[in-house]
């Protein structure tokens, strides 16, 4: 599809979305990934707002990975993955902080629905290659979540961005100017995390990760051809809209890596 095409149908996209929002129509979450993809690139890790919240063991240790797109993380040296075949996925625990770091208050319904959304998120990823068990023992791999920073999208300001004349050109460039991730603003929601792998038999810490991903706008994925990466743009534009589409969107893509990354230590063929 020509450069021209792709960008007029981006936009074309966009526009029936914030038309379908300002009429008040609504939309499921699994109607907005049959339409707009996965959206997995939606969101992308920026590194100056990584948490150190003291849920990890030692986070000197943590270093940038290959393959996790700006996530950082430890193993123990010489871990045999292969002897997990289980894995228990422990309660969810949250650290609430707001952008400028003091306690941020959110309706507690809210936190039960993200937190039920990412487990079922994980299980969903990693049942395929693992059984998702519910009590620690030989052969379990222990994953302990916390969810160090929830920040929601600011809908309100989102739309008063959309509704300015090519307010658009100036926010798309935004986020490269002030530092963030490209393609997003400063009212973009953030979701920050930290993991902890731990044997399920000794209680021993085999591994440790962390990342915080930020919201974009106006995201972009050349890698995934003319439908997909219109489907990301659509995607991350749709999503300026709701207070926490973004952190179900790091969701996802957390636990797609977390699958993918067990699958290659562990030996076996990833899930399609």
């Amino acid at each position: 599809m020509p450069p021209y095409r792709l960008a007029a149908r981006s936009v074309c996209v966009a526009a029936l979305a914030g038309s379908a929002l300002l009429s008040g129509c609504a939309t499921t979450d699994s109607a907005m990934t049959t339409v707009m993809g996965t959206g997995t690139s939606v969101t992308a890790t920026d590194a100056s707002r990584l948490t150190q919240s003291g849920f990890l063991s030692d986070y000197a240790r943590l270093r940038p990975t290959p393959w996790g797109d700006g996530i950082q993380c430890w193993r123990e040296q010489g871990l045999n993955a292969a002897r997990y075949d289980k894995i228990m996925i422990s309660r969810i625990l949250v650290s609430v902080k707001s952008k400028d770091g003091e306690s941020a208050a959110i309706d507690p319904s809210d936190l039960k629905t993200l937190t039920d959304y990412f487990h079922t998120s994980l299980t969903r990823a990693l049942s395929p290659q693992m059984q998702v068990v519910d009590k620690p023992g030989p052969g379990v791999l222990v994953l302990r979540i916390a969810l160090t920073r929830l920040v929601p999208t600011g809908v309100a300001e989102s739309l008063t961005g959309t509704l300015v004349p090519y307010a658009f050109i100036a926010e798309a460039g935004s986020g490269v100017a002030t530092g963030r991730p490209a393609g997003s603003t400063p009212y973009m929601g953030e979701t920050g995390v930290e993991m902890q792998f731990r044997d399920g038999a000794s209680g021993a810490v085999v591994g440790e990760c962390r990342d915080t991903e930020i919201g974009r706008k106006y995201a972009s994925d050349i890698n995934s051809g003319a439908v997909g990466a219109a489907q990301t743009w659509a995607s991350g534009y749709l999503n300026s809209f709701q207070q926490w589409s973004y952190a179900k969107n790091a969701f996802d893509k957390w636990s797609m890596l977390v699958a993918q990354r067990l699958a290659e230590l562990r030996g076996v063929k990833p899930a399609q």
